[in-house]
C-alpha cells in the first residue's frame, strides 16, 4: 500500500517540481544527520521559511566538512580539498544563475537564494572563510574579523533574506536594523563557538581564532564582545516577521546562556547547556516572550554598527 502511495504522489508530481523537492529532502536530511539540535530549531520556525533555512544550512554543512571533516578522512590534501571546495563555490554560483544544479544540496540552496535573494555577494565572503581554514593557523583581530564575516555573519544575512523575502514575488532588501542584528548574531554564534572549541581547535586543528594572549586579547574581551553582539541582536529581534521571532529567540537565548556559563566556569573544557535547560529556552520561546534582554536593550540608545566589514 504504502509503494502504491508513493507512486502515485510520484505520478502526481513530476519535472522539476518533483525535482525540487527531492533536494528539499536532502537538505533536510544532512540538517538531521549532522545537528539533532538544529533540526529541532528549525521546527519552531514558521512553514515559510523552515525549508529554506534548511537549504541554507545543508551547504554550509557541506561546505564545512570540506575544510574540517569528511574530506580529510577520505584522505584529501589541502590543496585537493582547496579544489574541491573552489568546484562546490563554482558549481553553487553557476546554480543560482540557472536555476538548476545535479547536486542536490547546491540545487535546494539555489532556489532559495534565487527566490529570497541571497546573491554572489553573500556566497563568495563565505567561501573565501572556508578557504582561510586550510591556509591559515593563527588569526589576529583583522583576519579574525573578516573571517567571522565570511564564515557566520554572511549566513545570518543569508537567513534574514529567507526571513523577509521567503514566498514574496520579488525580494526586497531588509531594513537596515535587521541587516546589523543579523550580523551580530552570527558573530556572538561564532565566538561562543570560537571559546567552546578552544582546545579541540588548538590540538586536534592547530587553530587559533581568537588570538588570547592574556594581555592585548584576554578570555573576558571575547565574552564582552559577545554579551555586546548578542544585545543588539536581541534589541531588533522582535521586529523579525512573527513566523521567525521564535526560532531565533530559542536560539539567542541558548547562546546568551553559553556564555553565561562561559563566564563561570573558565576552563577549557567545552561548556554545555544541559536538556532540561534547552528546554525551558524554548519553551520561554514558543510562549512569545522577549529574548533575554531585549527590553533593556530597547530602552538604551541606538546599537553601535557592527565594526569595519561591509554590510
Amino acid at each position: 500500500m504504502t509503494q502504491e502511495i508513493s507512486a502515485t504522489r510520484r505520478a502526481e508530481t513530476t519535472g522539476l517540481a518533483l525535482y525540487n523537492s527531492t533536494a528539499q529532502d536532502a537538505a533536510a536530511t544532512v540538517i538531521a544527520g549532522y545537528s539533532t539540535s538544529f533540526a529541532l530549531a528549525c521546527r519552531l520556525l514558521g512553514t515559510r521559511p523552515r525549508p529554506h533555512v534548511r537549504n541554507v544550512y545543508a551547504l554550509v554543512r557541506v561546505a564545512d566538512e570540506i575544510v574540517d571533516g569528511a574530506a580529510a578522512a577520505a584522505g584529501l590534501t589541502p590543496d585537493l580539498a582547496r579544489r574541491v571546495l573552489d568546484g562546490l563555490e563554482t558549481e553553487t554560483l553557476d546554480a543560482v544563475e540557472r536555476g538548476f544544479s545535479a547536486n542536490l544540496v547546491v540545487h535546494a540552496f539555489a532556489q532559495t537564494a534565487r527566490e529570497c535573494g541571497i546573491g554572489a555577494d553573500l556566497v563568495r565572503p563565505f567561501f573565501a572563510s572556508m578557504r582561510t581554514d586550510l591556509t591559515t593557523t593563527r588569526h589576529d583581530p583583522a583576519s579574525h574579523d573578516a573571517y567571522v564575516y565570511g564564515s557566520a555573519e554572511v549566513v545570518g544575512l543569508m537567513c534574514l533574506q529567507v526571513f523577509v523575502n521567503a514566498g514574496a514575488q520579488h525580494p526586497v532588501p531588509p531594513a537596515a536594523d535587521l541587516v546589523d542584528g543579523a550580523r551580530r548574531l552570527g558573530a556572538a554564534f561564532q565566538d561562543v563557538n570560537f571559546l567552546r572549541d578552544r582546545r579541540h581547535d588548538s590540538g586536534a586543528l592547530g587553530r587559533d581564532y581568537l588570538g588570547i594572549d592574556g594581555a592585548t586579547i584576554t578570555r573576558t574581551d571575547v565574552l564582552d564582545r559577545i554579551d555586546a553582539d548578542l544585545a543588539a541582536a536581541a534589541a531588533v529581534i522582535p521586529d523579525l516577521p512573527k513566523d521567525c521571532r521564535r526560532a531565533v529567540t530559542a536560539a539567542h537565548d541558548l547562546f546568551a546562556e553559553l556564555s553565561a556559563r562561559l563566564r563561570r566556569n573558565d576552563t577549557e573544557g567545552r561548556v554545555r547547556v544541559p536538556d532540561p535547560v534547552k528546554l525551558a529556552l524554548a519553551a520561554r520561546a514558543v510562549a512569545g516572550r522577549l529574548p533575554r534582554g531585549a527590553a533593556r536593550a530597547r530602552r538604551g540608545s541606538e546599537p553601535e554598527l557592527h565594526r569595519g566589514l561591509p554590510v
